[in-house]
């Protein structure tokens, strides 16, 4: 059957099936639970939280289900310079942005406050919470973190999005490599290169991975419905992850205008942009992210420009100001069907059944 691959053996999992685990508290317990609990793998995207946090979030999802599930965490959480972030950078920001503050009505927020990375006392949480699953991106842990994940029986999984990536944590040892296509919705996780130089499709990197690599390989980006599934492990993967089709489920902890924008006729157009965080992703195209290109040297950066552009936001959702507003998703976005993860999971399951099964006659 096309569900006995090798993610399937690894992960302990019915269908390898991957949840894309959304950071900036768009995940949720409830989400994780469903799709684990259905045979596929919940993912948590605990980046921005703190380890007091992590350790709760993992209590409730082992009492919301017995599954395998999967708590994901950046490993270059920021970039700011080791001098900080000097008055000239934040005034420069400042200019470009002032006229976006002033229609809404506000007032342009202080100069943030330093920013202290948390990775490695998240990392202290994973090894003695013991995921299932622990996966990362923008870069690798150490040899000795690694290490220590397969003494504990810990699943490592890394995110590539260049061959080079691939190769470097195939190296390394890890798992599983996710082949994270430019199509994908969210943060792209470059981190040999910048990412505006990253940006190969996925079923491209997936192939070029395939020829270079013998890790398994979890398809990502540009995946929503069986067909593609299908795709990807015919052209070799062993899983895939979707985001953008689970952000999109009631389920998620996305805002009620952000679902309702994923299932309209703006998700046909997104855009990669620094605009909102400092760091590349794609979202539904929006008006900051086009008179920001360009600019990229005027943006903060992340995660300071989360916080410095977080009052902008607020404002303009409260203002249904939607056009000043980076919703994240992936280009796959205008096929999206289902908005509950129990209808999307059985599809999910059910089109690529019947697509291997249409092979066999």
């Amino acid at each position: 059957m096309w569900y006995n691959t090798k993610a399937k053996e690894l992960l302990g999992i019915e269908y390898p099936i991957l949840q894309g685990p959304f950071g900036g508290n768009l995940s949720t317990v409830e989400l994780v639970a469903a799709v684990s609990n259905l045979g596929g793998l919940g993912g948590y995207g605990a980046y921005t939280n703190t380890p007091q946090e992590i350790y709760e979030i993992d209590k409730q999802i082992k009492a919301a289900t017995n599954k395998p599930y999967n708590i994901n965490l950046w490993v270059s959480d920021h970039d700011i310079p080791a001098g900080g972030l000097t008055d000239e950078q934040f005034n420069k920001a400042i200019a470009v942005y002032k006229p976006y503050y002033d229609e809404v009505g506000i007032a342009l927020p202080e100069k943030p406050a330093p920013f202290q990375s948390r990775f490695e006392n998240q990392l202290e949480v994973i090894l003695d919470i013991r995921p299932k699953v622990f996966s990362f991106m923008f870069g690798v842990p150490s040899d000795d973190v690694l290490e220590q994940c397969r003494r504990l029986g810990i699943i490592t999984v890394g995110a590539a999005t260049t061959l080079d990536e691939a190769i470097f944590l195939d190296s390394k040892g890890v798992d599983m490599i996710i082949a994270s296509g430019f199509e994908a919705g969210g943060h792209r996780p470059s981190f040999l290169k910048d990412a505006e130089s990253s940006v190969t499709g996925t079923f491209v990197l997936l192939q070029l991975m395939r020829e270079k690599i013998k890790t398994p390989i979890i398809a990502a980006g540009g995946i929503a419905d069986g067909k593609g599934i299908a795709a990807a492990l015919t052209l070799g993967a062993s899983a895939a992850q979707i985001g953008t089709a689970f952000l999109a489920v009631d389920e998620s902890n996305a805002l009620p205008i952000h679902r309702e924008m994923l299932f309209s006729e703006a998700s046909k157009n997104t855009t990669l942009s620094r605009a909102y965080t400092g760091r590349l992703g794609r979202g539904i195209t929006s008006r900051i992210a086009k008179d920001m290109t360009g600019k990229e040297t005027d943006i903060l950066p992340f995660p300071l420009q989360t916080t410095f552009i977080a009052p902008l936001r607020k404002a303009a959702i409260e203002q249904q100001k939607w056009d000043m507003i980076l919703f994240w998703g992936g280009q796959i976005s205008p096929i999206l069907k289902h908005t509950k993860a129990k209808d999307l999971m059985y599809s999910l399951i059910e089109e690529t059944t019947a697509y291997f099964d249409g092979l066999k006659l």
